[in-house]
């Protein structure tokens, strides 16, 4: 006779090598998505430097045609 914890043992170390598999991924994931957040920022960033400069050059030229 053959008890629960005995016909789960095998089932055990198969279940940490999936959970371990999958944690990987999801390292691997959330690393390439805070790369992707990382790059966007600096655009938006590109993106805010522009607008401000545009502003500048709005007001200036504005001034300057009065």
């Amino acid at each position: 006779m053959t008890t629960l914890a005995a016909e789960n043992r095998p089932t055990i170390p198969a279940t940490v090598v999936s959970l371990t598999a999958e944690a990987i991924e999801l390292e691997t994931r959330v690393t390439e998505l805070r790369q992707a957040l990382a790059e966007l920022n600096e655009q938006m960033r590109a993106v805010s430097d522009l607008l401000r400069q545009n502003r500048r050059s709005a007001a200036f030229s504005g001034a300057t045609h009065r």
